[in-house]
């Protein structure tokens, strides 16, 4: 079974500004539609970065609040105490009655918690719906920061590698300067050193 092959880096200068139009267009066209927008977003200077919880929670409908409503009050501990509080006081009022509205075994009772849980669990299902799409659309926010991040960085590598290659072509014209003012000092110091013919 071969491995497969590491993606080439991108080619040197990728993002710099004087690169050929082709090369750039090419990349880009070779990218997943997705990145391709994260692409044209940072090279149009906008961001990436939304608050998608925010988005998504302003968009609800009533029927998504009231599901959302419904999940946390019935997932909390005080939704569990009341309502085994209720339970409680439901069978020991029905156990004291000398004519009991719901009799032992309650009937009544297991059909209400019965029709409690086929209305509740759905709603609940619902929201959880909504949470997870909520999940996948930052998910997808966070991918398309980490490729900006990604594509800044590689910016700024470019920036510095060519700050150091034009430091690096000042270094050398100034060191060849200083060769030849040597070379011109070890020949002026020659010359006067020279005995002067008979």
């Amino acid at each position: 079974m071969s491995t497969p092959a590491a993606p080439t880096p991108p080619p040197r200068g990728f993002l710099h500004r004087g690169d050929a139009r082709a090369r750039l267009q090419a990349e880009l066209e070779s990218l997943p539609t997705e990145e391709r927008d994260v692409v044209a977003r940072f090279l149009a200077r906008r961001t990436v970065a939304r608050n998608v919880r925010d988005d998504a929670s302003a968009s609800r409908t009533l029927g998504e609040r009231v599901a959302d409503r419904v999940a946390a009050v019935g997932g909390s501990w005080r939704f569990i105490i009341s309502f085994g509080v209720f339970l409680v006081a439901w069978m020991a009022f029905n156990a004291v009655q000398g004519k009991p509205f719901d009799p032992y075994p309650f009937i009544l009772l297991n059909l209400v918690l019965s029709c409690l849980a086929a209305v509740q669990a759905p709603i609940i299902m619902m929201s959880q719906n909504r949470q997870a799409d909520a999940d996948r659309h930052q998910a997808r926010n966070d991918y398309e920061v980490n490729v900006k991040s990604e594509l800044e960085i590689l910016q700024v590598h470019e920036k510095l590698n060519e700050l150091r290659e034009r430091d690096w072509a000042a270094l050398v014209a100034l060191q060849n300067h200083q060769i030849e003012l040597l070379q011109q000092l070890l020949r002026r110091e020659a010359g006067a050193t020279r005995p002067s013919g008979p």
